[in-house]
């Protein structure tokens, strides 16, 4: 397993629009990462970065001892997988079976490895009692976890995911919670872009903070949260319950139902 490393990595869009400043970034295998901030803040840049959709003006990113600049995006993409804000940018195909089964069919796999991640890959997201349908017909919402499954069926070792609750309703977050879940068990690395901050308290053990085109600070979902400065840096809010807790003066760092019922309790 791979760590990803981004060293003093800028970009600048043709026509000279900085959108990523020097910034500086680690990520462990097997980290469960989210990255936040408004839009603008360079976040979907950095990411296009990681997996080789874009190449840093300046600077280098590493996965593992690969450094992107001297691979192709089909060659990172097998390392590390990308799922499109929009679902619509990733569905090529008439049945959601084939959309997932394609990834793996360019790996020249087994056909038994190739039937198992399909397969497998249908089974976490919810998505083998659509398998024969086609996803264009299928809601905004589900054509998500369509693409989240054929990315999965890659077998990468690093997931990104941009912005996946956008859309989703509360069901739809648990299915996300729960693909989050099962891949963490798996070992694999998951960095998500998002800008529900109940779902990234839940749901991430790290989170990184985005301003005006570079990191402003990183650390758990506690510290960012009640970090003020940082959260006026960046214009975020805190969760939803950690807002409550903060008006009724309720001790501790409460980003979550749990700890709020807790820091109740111990009052």
């Amino acid at each position: 397993m791979r760590d990803l490393i981004l060293k003093d990595v800028s970009f600048s869009y043709p026509g000279g629009f900085l959108a990523v400043d020097q910034i500086n970034m680690e990520i462990k295998a097997g980290d469960n990462v989210a990255i936040v901030g408004q839009n603008g803040a360079g976040k979907t840049t950095t990411v296009k970065m990681m997996n080789g959709l874009l190449h840093p003006t300046k600077g280098d990113v590493l996965v593992g001892d690969m450094n992107t600049k001297d691979y192709t995006t089909a060659q990172i993409s097998r390392i590390v997988g990308y799922v499109f804000q929009n679902p619509d940018d990733q569905i090529f195909h008439a049945t959601v079976e084939s959309e997932v089964r394609f990834g793996p069919k360019t790996l020249k796999l087994s056909k038994e490895e190739e039937d198992k991640r399909v397969q497998e890959a249908l089974e976490i997201t919810g998505m083998d009692r659509f398998k024969d349908e086609n996803p264009l017909n299928l809601p905004l919402s589900t054509r998500k976890f369509v693409t989240i499954a054929a990315v999965i069926a890659m077998g990468t070792e690093i997931l990104i995911f941009d912005e996946p609750t956008a859309g989703q309703d509360v069901e739809g977050n648990k299915m996300l919670s729960g693909i989050l879940q099962k891949l963490h068990e798996q070992g694999k690395t998951v960095i998500t872009i998002s800008h529900d901050m109940e779902f990234v308290a839940s749901n991430f053990k790290k989170v990184i903070v985005m301003a005006k085109k570079k990191i402003v600070r990183s650390g758990t979902p506690a510290e960012i949260f009640w970090d003020f400065e940082t959260l006026e840096k960046a214009m975020l809010k805190q969760p939803y319950v950690s807002r409550v807790c903060k008006a009724l003066h309720i001790e501790g760092n409460i980003i979550s139902i749990e700890d709020a019922i807790e820091g109740i309790l111990n009052r």
